[in-house]
């Protein structure tokens, strides 16, 4: 999965024209590792979806600008504006619902 940073994230999240999903972690992060895996899964399996992950502790512009507080979240944007979230480890079936549900007319 591509990383973005606080100096690429305009460019690769915000002005990107297809949907964007943006899991937020930290490696410190227990069931962030969890989720990581399901993550890449969705990425093989959601090709018309970009999928980042990001390192808030190495990114603090993209955490203040969101009030991340909490980890593991997954940001998900579409033209440019943050349309969801989901904090927290879920199963694989659950990030899918939302990204059906978000990005059904993407």
């Amino acid at each position: 999965m591509k990383v973005v940073t606080d100096k690429t994230f305009e460019e690769f999240v915000l002005k990107s024209q297809k949907p964007v999903v943006v899991d937020v972690y930290a490696d410190w992060c227990g069931p962030c590792k969890t989720i990581a895996p399901i993550m890449e899964e969705l990425a093989s399996e959601n090709t018309n979806i970009e999928f980042f992950k990001c390192n808030i502790d190495e990114n603090p512009e993209v955490a203040t600008k969101y009030g991340i507080r909490s980890i593991p979240l997954v940001l998900f944007f579409n033209k440019g504006k943050l349309v969801g979230n989901q904090l927290g480890a879920y199963p694989k079936y659950s990030f899918q619902n939302k990204i059906n549900v978000l990005y059904e007319n993407a």
